[in-house]
């Protein structure tokens, strides 16, 4: 069985006409400073960030490096228009404008990279278990269709987590740092550089038992780098990476437990999720004097063992190649730049399950080999007719293969293919120094991964399910800057969205899940974060999130809100001290619950959360923190996973009450650690 999609909204040769006729760039035009291929210093993305028409945040390693991140929660906490909410250990929700909206496990809708190279397998399913917080230099988020240069199409966009090289970290750094639920965590790490070149490593260990039963994690984590300069214009950077992660999944619990027994787990069949990867990647970077040219290639390994309704056992490879191409200069003394790019991954599974015998493989119930392929190909062309204003045009061709062969039922595979252009339109006008305003209009084509194209039915055997293309167009305007005491980053969009991949349970607590293509949905908010420095001693940073998302005229559902995600979300801290000392007051506050089903018929309670955050500089280079969290230790609901309709009569046991599809908050808890580098 052979599906195919095409969807064009414009023709791929305009975009290409239109770049083509950017004539040669004049010589005596300024040169650009080249792209540093390991880790780009935070100021070089903060300039990246000040060239962008919409909605763009950098988030420093020192936001997050007093605390224990674990996740890309705790390390993307204060970024404008990222909702992060726990389900338990290292498994979160992440979304970005409603992407992978109603999906209750893994991640959907976002493009996840370490180091600028895709940690998503080909078919753009992801694990953001892999990405380690604790040896990010900062992280990248280009929110929707800003991730245009990292070839991101998707409705959330993209996540670029950046490790440090020898040059941005010389010197060694050592970590420790634990509390409650027995949790203990380290790193050690180790830069140089000299003329010719650079290195850095680090090797990272987790272990908690959880604040749930049946959620207790370990991971060893390994990530290091290795930058040659070949030359004054060449450098070259390998880079490697492995993880084993252990993670027992204590599952969704019914709204009564959550409220009532938050510390309770699901300990049937010994759920859980272990992944064992390795990665290689290599980029070259050349400086072109007005501009610089980019490629490299990279390969992922991975083994995934996943009990749940049955055991899932997957071994899985990826390939990919990429180039980029940066340039600037002017025509006739107006400033012109061009970004074009590519990249290709190509990837294969070998997808087996089985019947799950308390954690271990029974009978063997399926034998799937999956294979995909993605390939991404864009251009931007930026041009300021007049001073301060820039005018952006681009677009993104993707192409996409998926086969799946079944083994056992040669009736249950099938084929699809995938071609779309994204469009994107933007301007950039900087008013004062400090202040930029910007608008876009942009397309995101989203490919259903091997999650929605595999299904299985109720009583049925995995294969084939032919899933169609989620399609968007998205309007964004926005604001960002500083003025005296006021930073700020605001951005309001509306995407409305055919075809949007959601998912839900027929029967409460049915695993897998259903995923079917709606016909007309939308997504608009506001993504906002407000900094104010109100004395040298006293800082005050927010985010705050309003989502409104909804079906549109549906034939079962008409205009209700989509479920999962809450209407209004904020978050403050406010910093007391000095970088020597100082004390940091949070809360996170949800004044109205989210719809749990897409009938609208029952919606979870409102919380507020209270955490505490202090530091202490004992010398230069050594620093003790102190993490609590959820001190008033408040029980409510953070995440959901999505009903057809709440059924309070649907109980796993006699002695359960309601849906079992709800995750409590984090529990009381208290960390600490000391940091030292050297």
């Amino acid at each position: 069985m052979r599906h195919t999609h095409a969807t064009r909204s414009l023709p791929l040769c305009a975009l290409i006409l239109a770049l083509s006729a950017v004539p040669a760039f004049a010589e005596e035009a300024e040169q650009s400073a080249i792209i540093v291929t390991a880790s780009p210093v935070i100021e070089a993305a903060a300039a990246r960030v000040q060239q962008t028409p919409g909605g763009v945040d950098v988030v420093a390693a020192d936001a997050f490096e007093n605390k224990l991140a674990v996740s890309l929660r705790d390390a993307l906490a204060f970024s404008p228009g990222v909702y992060t909410q726990p389900r338990f250990g290292q498994e979160v929700r992440i979304s970005i404008r409603g992407s992978g909206l109603s999906r209750g496990f893994h991640m959907r809708g976002l493009t996840l990279l370490q180091d600028g190279i895709p940690i998503n397998l080909a078919d753009d399913n992801g694990d953001f278990q892999e990405l380690d917080p604790q040896v990010f230099q900062h992280i990248e988020v280009y929110r929707g269709g800003n991730a245009l240069r990292y070839g991101g199409s998707t409705l959330g966009g993209a996540i670029n987590a950046v490790t440090p090289t020898g040059r941005s970290a010389p010197g060694a750094e050592l970590r420790i740092d634990g509390g409650s639920f027995d949790t203990l965590r380290g790193k050690i790490a180790y830069g140089y550089a000299d003329d010719h070149g650079d290195a850095y490593a680090a090797i990272t260990a987790d272990l908690s038992d959880s604040d749930r039963v049946h959620g207790a994690r370990k991971a060893l984590r390994f990530n290091g780098n290795v930058g040659l300069k070949l030359s004054d214009r060449i450098e070259t950077r390998f880079y490697a990476s492995g993880q084993t992660l252990r993670q027992k999944l204590a599952g969704a619990l019914s709204e009564k437990d959550v409220l009532n027994n938050p510390r309770k787990g699901n300990v049937v069949g010994d759920q859980a999720r272990d992944i064992d990867s390795f990665r290689l990647q290599n980029r070259t970077t050349i400086d072109l004097g007005q501009g610089s040219l980019a490629f490299g290639l990279f390969y992922n390994a991975k083994q995934l063992f996943h009990p749940i309704f049955q055991v899932i056992d997957q071994k899985s490879e990826d390939r990919g190649v990429f180039a980029s191409l940066d340039l600037a200069g002017d025509l006739g003394g107006v400033p012109v730049e061009l970004t074009l790019g590519s990249q290709a991954r190509f990837g294969e599974v070998q997808a087996r399950q089985f019947v799950n015998i308390g954690g271990r493989s029974g009978a063997i119930t399926a034998n799937v080999r999956q294979k995909a392929q993605t390939i991404n190909s864009y251009g931007e062309a930026r041009i300021a007719p007049v001073a301060h204003l820039w005018l952006i045009a681009g677009g993104l061709y993707s192409h996409g293969e998926r086969s799946i062969a079944n083994r056992f039922v040669t009736a249950r595979s099938g084929d699809a293919d995938f071609d779309a252009f994204a469009p994107k339109i933007g301007l950039l006008y900087q008013p004062l120094e400090a202040v930029q305003v910007y608008a876009n209009y942009s397309r995101s084509v989203e490919m259903p991964g091997f999650s929605e194209l595999s299904q299985t039915p109720t009583g049925g055997l995995p294969g084939f399910t032919p899933v169609g293309l989620q399609k968007a167009w998205t309007a964004e305007v926005g604001t960002r800057g500083r003025m005296g005491i006021v930073g700020w980053d605001i951005s309001l969009y509306r995407a409305d969205i055919r075809g949007e991949m959601l998912q839900y349970s027929v029967v409460a607590g049915t695993i897998p899940a259903a995923t079917f293509n709606a016909d007309r949905t939308r997504h608009q908010g506001l993504e906002a974060g407000l900094d104010l420095t109100l004395t040298p001693w006293a800082t005050l940073r927010q985010v705050y999130q309003y989502s409104d998302f909804r079906f549109r005229d549906d034939i079962q559902f008409g205009d209700n809100r989509l479920p999962v995600i809450p209407r209004h979300f904020y978050r403050a801290e406010l910093r007391l001290g000095t970088d020597r000392l100082s004390l940091s007051p949070a809360v996170e506050w949800l004044p109205q619950g989210a719809w749990v089903d897409y009938a609208n018929t029952k919606r979870v309670g409102r919380y507020a959360m209270l955490n505490l955050n202090a530091q202490a500089k004992l010398r230069d280079g050594v620093t003790l923190f102190l993490d609590a969290r959820n001190l008033t230790g408040k029980r409510a609901i953070g995440d959901i996973s999505a009903l057809v309709r709440y059924t309070p009569d649907n109980a796993v046991t006699a002695a359960d009450e309601g849906s079992v599809a709800f995750y409590p908050i984090e529990r009381r808890a208290f960390y600490a650690g000391v940091r030292a580098r050297f």
